[in-house]
């Protein structure tokens, strides 16, 4: 049996060619096809993100598993690109090697931010489309399932997917969380409609919120962000009475000077009664006036006070890396295991079957010239042949199956085979 893996990442190609190789989703569905028609008994997997492209295929029969370079042509096909021009750019893997790289994606060791979550939803989506489509089976099925299992172990058993690393997923987990509770009661104003803000509108509304008011120096910019997340527009001139109505502000602009002034502040002070008020300026230069967070009641925040934690998150994702790690070699050599294991199922089931016919054929033998013996001696007899059957196999089937502990045990298979004229 083959397990293959070609493809190329973040680590490997330039975005350039790794937008000319990915598949869209309207896409999957024909490149199966076409893999499939290719190679009609593979398995295949198609894994394609912004950050990597990545073709699985699988079989049972190494004869009619595609090579690297089949692969290769299959991508250059497709795409309509020259195989020349892509074949150095992709990097090939096999065996042990594609579980355990398998094992590192969908566990985001190897993605571009180490404990990013979405690769494990990919890599299951993946999966899930290519079984839709057909093009999954017992190999694939086994691999994947594993490398699901193994990414869910990863993230239960460390701390390397719980420290927030970017910008606004720390402004929300680990600053407006230290202030607030909850977030469903609260009045939150985001100023800007740019990235930034989109990203942490996600991160807002992951934690409850659902009061949220948008504003923006062009309205219709403001007005499609808050009508793609079901939020509240407002006009710029409103500014003032949003910040007086407001728990928590986020602000990302990047106005290049001070969009609230301390003497700004100063002016509707008064009108927010002294209620707590939660300011996270990510804007560079800051949208608030530094002074701002010394008012009674203000907590504020900016772009370098978030960016100490981030370097803070990041040093302890680093450190769950080696807990990580382990974890995926032990899920991998135990992976190994089990399909070394399978791929001596079929001849040790030949052989008890072969064993099993001599038996009948014997005792048959035996009973014709004992036609009148008596039947429990009968069973105690084809007892007896059992019994002596599995003795005589144990030893060699024992050994069979610590050799597939050390790996694929293809020179005492063939041996089996020569021995007892096993047939494929």
């Amino acid at each position: 049996m083959k397990l293959q893996l070609v493809g190329c990442s973040h680590q490997t190609a330039p975005v350039e060619l790794r937008q000319q190789l990915a598949f869209a989703t309207e896409d999957l569905p024909g490149a199966i096809e076409s893999l499939q028609g290719r190679f009609p008994n593979t398995e295949a997997v198609v894994l394609s993100t912004c950050n990597r492209v990545e073709v699985y295929t699988a079989s049972e029969d190494q004869n009619e598993s595609p090579s690297h370079e089949d692969v290769v042509q299959f991508l250059a096909d497709f795409h309509h690109l020259s195989p020349d021009k892509i074949f150095g750019e992709l990097f090939q893997q096999s065996g042990e090697d594609a579980v355990r790289h398998l094992f590192y994606v969908a566990s985001s060791l190897d993605s571009m931010v180490v404990g990013e979550s979405q690769i494990l939803g990919q890599v299951k989506q993946a999966y899930e489309e290519a079984t839709r489509l057909g093009s999954t089976g017992p190999l694939t099925h086994g691999v994947f399932q594993a490398a699901l299992k193994a990414a869910r172990r990863v993230a239960n058993d460390t701390a390397i997917h719980q420290k927030r690393i970017s910008i606004p997923a720390v402004a929300v987990s680990d600053f407006a969380t230290q202030i607030f509770q909850r977030f469903d009661d609260k009045n939150i104003l985001l100023i800007g409609a740019g990235e930034m803000a989109e990203e942490t509108l996600q991160y807002l509304r992951a934690a409850g919120a659902n009061k949220v008011t948008i504003v923006n120096r062009s309205l219709q910019r403001s007005t499609t962000l808050a009508k793609k997340w079901h939020c509240h527009p407002d006009h710029w001139e409103r500014l003032e009475a949003l910040i007086v109505a407001a728990d928590l502000i986020v602000s990302t602009t990047a106005s290049g000077q001070p969009v609230v002034t301390l003497d700004d502040f100063k002016k509707i002070e008064s009108k927010r009664n002294q209620r707590p008020l939660a300011i996270l300026d990510l804007a560079v230069p800051c949208d608030f006036d530094p002074a701002i967070g010394k008012c009674l009641g203000v907590y504020l925040y900016n772009i370098d006070d978030l960016q100490i934690v981030c370097h803070r998150n990041r040093q302890a994702r680093q450190d769950e890396w080696p807990a990580a790690e382990k974890i995926l070699e032990e899920e991998t050599q135990q992976f190994m295991v089990d399909l070394h294991h399978r791929a001596t199922a079929p001849t040790i089931r030949q052989l008890k079957q072969s064993c099993e016919l001599l038996k009948i054929e014997e005792l048959e033998r035996l009973f014709n010239k004992i036609p009148h013996s008596d039947p429990n001696a009968r069973q105690e007899i084809s007892r007896a042949f059992d019994r002596f059957i599995n003795k005589i196999l144990h030893p060699p089937l024992d050994s069979l199956r610590k050799e597939a502990h050390q790996g694929a045990p293809h020179s005492l298979l063939e041996a089996f085979k020569r021995l007892f004229k096993l047939k494929d």
